[in-house]
């Protein structure tokens, strides 16, 4: 595969905390346009990995290159090649859907227009009056998606981005990462919902415990299915 197909690089990737390893060295490329999902149980490292791609954490070992640029040298530029969707976030309760959309939109500097739009994609054109703060956990995460398409970026990194969604917006979530790879997106998300992953995703990598047990296109785990390789896997990995 040519280098410039190549839009995540991640090479000899870990995580320590004191005595305590939260990711072993990981090398792993993900080429444009492509969709991986993170699966793994509580604690198997899915949110240790998406905080190191976003920077969030700093590695012990080893490096990420988003589109050929590291953070630590160019800052600014690495992380305008992304849209961060992290796990278990509250807005500030007090602010409308409105203010707070404006509020990541003049961040970015997007117009009224795009914003707009977003919100009529995750469903949430007709709360722009409503406060955040009276939101369900459904409601909340849609928020959070509708901030991290906002730039139309390189690459969305999504964390458990399904959590707190009905099976309708679960359905409207695929439907939606299914159109901006069409569009030429790239999409890292961690998931607990295998069906999901199974559903829209090209490729996926098993942690657990810090560790990658199994890594490969989708089309490697057709046989028995995501369900069944994660229960086989964990089995054999316990």
């Amino acid at each position: 595969m040519e280098q410039d197909d190549i839009l995540v690089h991640i090479q000899n990737l870990s995580k320590s905390v004191q005595r305590q390893t939260l990711l072993t060295s990981l090398d792993y490329q993900l080429p444009k346009g492509e969709i991986l999902a993170l699966c793994g149980g509580n604690g198997a490292g899915k949110s240790t990995l998406i905080r190191l791609l976003t920077g969030i954490l700093k590695p012990t070992t080893g490096h990420v290159k988003i589109n050929q640029l590291e953070r630590h040298t160019d800052k600014n530029r690495y992380v305008e090649q992304f849209g961060y969707m992290p796990d278990h976030f509250h807005f500030q309760h007090s602010m409308t859907t409105k203010e707070t959309i404006r509020f990541y939109a003049h961040i970015k500097q997007i117009d009224k227009q795009r914003y707009e739009e977003v919100l009529s994609e995750v469903g949430l054109l007709d709360k722009l009056h409503v406060k955040v703060g009276t939101f369900s956990k459904g409601m909340n995460q849609r928020l959070l998606l509708a901030q991290a398409l906002l730039t139309k970026p390189n690459l969305l990194i999504l964390d458990e981005p399904t959590n707190g969604l009905d099976p309708y917006w679960i359905n409207q979530f695929s439907d939606l990462m299914v159109r901006a790879k069409k569009e030429g997106q790239t999409i890292i998300f961690s998931t607990h919902d295998l069906h999901v992953a199974e559903k829209i995703a090209d490729k996926v990598i098993f942690l657990r415990n810090g560790e990658v047990i199994s890594k490969g296109p989708i089309s490697k785990y057709h046989e028995f299915g995501l369900y069944k390789t994660f229960q086989r896997l964990y089995l054999e990995f316990m």
